[in-house]
C-alpha cells in the first residue's frame, strides 16, 4: 500500500508498507542537486552531504554514527545532480529513532568552522580517490564533453578548486536557500505505518526548530523547458586525458533522453539489448567473440531538460581504435536494422526480471517512491511498469537508436595518451 500526505509547511511524506517485513528503509530527500548551485556555492551541495553527518545541535558525530550502529543499522547519503538524500535502514522497531536523527540531521546541522575544514580535507582526498579511478575519470569528462557550459556538466563533488575555495558562509547559504520544509520530502518502505510515521516526522521537525506555516505548499517540481538547453555544444567532442594505466577507458556518445521523455522505456529495452547483460550485443562482440575487453557496456541516465547515453569499454591501449569502431558499428547496425524477436523478447524479459527483483529491496522502494515525487508526479505501479516495458516494439527501438545515433557524438578517451 503506498501513501502520500502533505504535512505543514508543504513537507511530503510517502511510504510503501509491506507486510511481513521486520525492516524499514527511510529517506529525507531534498531537490537540490549540483547543478542548482550559484556561482561562488560550487561544490555546496556535496560538502552538505558529509557535513549533515557531523554534528546537529543536540548530537555529535559520534552520536549519530552509534545510533545507528547500535540498532545494526545502516545510514548513508547520495549528492546527485538534482537532489539530495539522507537515508537509512533499520529495523522496524528502530525506524522512530532513524526518522528522529536524520531529521535532527536536516533541520539542526551545525556546519561548524572546525568540522568544516577538517571535512574539506576529506572531501578533497575523496576527489583524488576518484581522479586515481580511470573508469571515473572517463565518465566525469564525458559529462563535460556533451554537455559542455550546462549546469549538468559540473561533476557533483566538486572539484579541488572549489572544495578549496568555497568558504564556510557559502555553504551555509547554500543550506538555508534550499533546505527548507517546502523542499523536503520523506519517504519509507517496509514494516512502516503511515500515520504513524507522518506523527513522528511533524514531530522531529518541530523539534529542530522549523516552523511549519499550515498554509504552505510544497515547492514546484523541477521546471522542464522544451528544446534544446542552452550550453550544450552543437558538434560533438574528442577528448583525451592522459593517465599512466595499463588500459586505455574509451566512451563514445552524446545526449540522451530527459527523465520523464515517454520513451524511456523503449530507452531501456535500447539499452539492455545493446550492452546491458552478458547477452547484449557490445558483450558478446567485443568481448566473447574478439576478446578485446573485460568490461563493455553502455549506460543512461536522465534529467530535467536532457541526459546522457553511452557506450564503455575497457581495453588495450593499441586495441583502442579498434575497440571504439566496433563500440560504434554495433550501436549504428541497432539503428538501421530492426531487433529480431527472440533479441527483443530477451531485452524485455531482463527488465521486468530485474524491475521485479529489485522491489524485494526496501530501498529500492524507498528510494522509488522519492523520485516519483521529486521528478515525475507519477507514481506507476510495478505491473503498470511491466506493461510499459513490454509494449515496446522493435521499430520503436530501432527509431530511438537512429535519432540518439544522428546527434552530436562525443569520445573520450582515458588512458596512455596525449592529452
Amino acid at each position: 500500500m503506498v501513501r502520500r500526505s502533505v504535512l505543514p509547511g508543504g513537507v511530503r511524506v510517502l511510504t510503501e508498507q509491506v507486510p511481513g517485513l521486520r525492516s524499514a528503509s527511510v529517506g529525507a530527500w531534498v531537490g537540490v542537486g549540483s547543478r542548482d548551485e550559484e556561482t561562488g556555492h560550487h561544490g555546496s551541495t556535496h560538502f552538505l552531504e558529509h557535513l549533515l553527518f557531523k554534528g546537529t545541535a543536540t548530537r555529535s558525530a559520534q552520536d549519530i554514527a552509534e545510533a545507528f550502529d547500535a540498532v545494526g543499522g545502516e545510514a548513508n547519503a547520495a549528492t546527485g545532480k538534482e537532489h539530495t538524500c539522507y537515508y537509512a535502514r533499520v529495523l522496524d522497531a528502530d525506524l522512530p529513532m532513524a526518522v528522529d536523527v536524520i531529521c535532527d540531521m536536516v533541520t539542526s546541522a551545525r556546519l561548524d568552522v572546525d568540522e568544516l575544514e577538517l571535512e574539506r580535507g576529506v572531501i578533497l582526498e575523496e576527489l583524488a580517490m576518484n581522479d586515481d579511478d580511470p573508469s571515473d575519470v572517463v565518465h566525469e569528462q564525458f559529462a563535460t564533453a556533451v554537455l559542455g557550459q550546462h549546469p549538468l556538466a559540473r561533476p557533483i563533488g566538486g572539484t579541488p578548486a572549489t572544495i578549496k575555495g568555497v568558504p564556510r558562509q557559502a555553504v551555509l547559504e547554500h543550506y538555508r536557500m534550499h533546505y527548507r520544509p517546502d523542499t523536503l520530502v520523506v519517504t519509507a518502505a517496509g514494516g512502516v505505518d503511515h500515520d504513524v510515521l507522518v506523527d513522528q516526522v511533524q514531530r522531529a521537525l518541530q523539534t529542530g526548530g522549523w516552523a511549519l506555516d499550515p498554509g504552505a505548499r510544497p515547492s514546484d517540481r523541477r521546471a522542464r523547458p522544451g528544446g534544446v538547453p542552452a550550453g550544450l555544444p552543437t558538434d560533438g567532442v574528442q577528448v583525451s586525458v592522459r593517465r599512466p594505466t595499463e588500459q586505455a577507458n574509451v566512451i563514445v556518445g552524446g545526449t540522451g533522453l530527459t527523465a520523464t521523455d515517454d520513451r524511456r522505456f523503449v530507452l531501456s529495452v535500447l539499452n539492455a539489448a545493446l550492452g546491458g547483460g552478458m547477452s547484449s550485443r557490445l558483450f558478446q562482440e567485443v568481448r566473447e567473440r574478439r576478446g578485446l575487453a573485460y568490461s563493455t557496456y553502455s549506460f543512461a541516465s536522465g534529467h530535467a531538460d536532457t541526459g546522457l547515453f553511452g557506450l564503455y569499454a575497457g581495453c588495450t591501449p593499441a586495441k583502442v581504435d579498434e575497440v571504439t569502431a566496433l563500440l560504434v558499428l554495433e550501436w549504428e547496425k541497432l539503428a538501421q536494422e530492426p531487433m529480431g524477436g527472440a533479441e527483443l523478447a530477451r531485452a524485455i524479459g531482463q527488465l521486468c526480471g530485474s524491475l521485479v527483483l529489485g522491489m524485494e529491496d526496501t530501498g529500492s522502494r524507498m528510494t522509488r517512491l522519492g523520485k516519483a515525487e521529486l521528478v515525475s508526479g507519477e507514481l506507476l505501479s510495478v505491473d503498470e511498469s511491466l506493461e510499459r516495458i513490454r509494449a515496446v516494439t522493435a521499430a520503436q527501438v530501432q527509431d530511438l537508436a537512429a535519432e540518439l545515433a544522428a546527434r552530436p557524438r562525443s569520445v573520450v578517451l582515458v588512458g596512455p595518451f596525449g592529452d
